[in-house]
């Protein structure tokens, strides 16, 4: 079953709620901004082996922890804040997914050098397979399986899937011009 069907099955309100509003307004939208698609790829690799739902009750927390997604200052953090975030209950205390967010700060800022941005540097190998992408984030990035990545390539617009043509999301998506629709 689809994620757009699936919320409507949803039990309690607050929990249909929750992922209702990441489907309508974030899943499958393009995000142009750094630090949000970066603060994306964070949640993203946070999920590995839990369920979205924790990551989504958890979204604020990440925020506050992580500064806002703020690149620039998460490639600086220092063992200080490795402990701060491991000792942080509010997000996923996993020391692999802590040094990854610092680690691929570091690897974005050099992207974003060499490319403009980190969007542009997605940009720059739009089109690819799914396994070509896997192949790309396991080569430039830390702890980015094929699920990480396919998520976190849908979910910003660059593969196609996070909507079942018959919602009326996917049309807003389409609105959005998605990178899917491009190659």
């Amino acid at each position: 079953m689809s994620y757009c069907l699936a919320i409507n099955g949803m039990q309690p309100e607050s929990r249909r709620e929750l992922h209702k509003k990441y489907h309508d307004h974030h899943y499958g939208f393009p995000i142009h901004d750094d630090n949000e698609l970066f603060g994306r790829l964070i949640m993203e690799i946070n999920q590995a082996g839990l369920s979205w739902e924790t990551i989504l009750k958890k979204e604020e927390s990440f925020r506050l922890a992580y500064d806002n997604f703020d690149i620039q200052k998460i490639a600086v953090y220092t063992e200080t804040d490795r402990e701060r975030l491991l000792n942080d209950p509010g997000i996923i205390r996993n020391k692999l997914k802590v040094n990854a967010a610092i680690e691929n700060a570091k690897t974005i800022i050099g992207l974003q050098k060499e490319f403009g941005s980190f969007e542009k540097w997605l940009e720059h190998h739009h089109p690819k397979t799914l396994q070509e992408w896997m192949k790309l984030f396991k080569k430039t990035f830390k702890f980015t399986g094929g699920e990480i990545v396919n998520e976190f390539l849908m979910s910003i617009g660059f593969l196609k899937g996070c909507h079942d043509e018959s919602c009326p999301v996917y049309n807003e998506v389409l609105k959005h011009d998605p990178m899917w629709m491009k190659g």
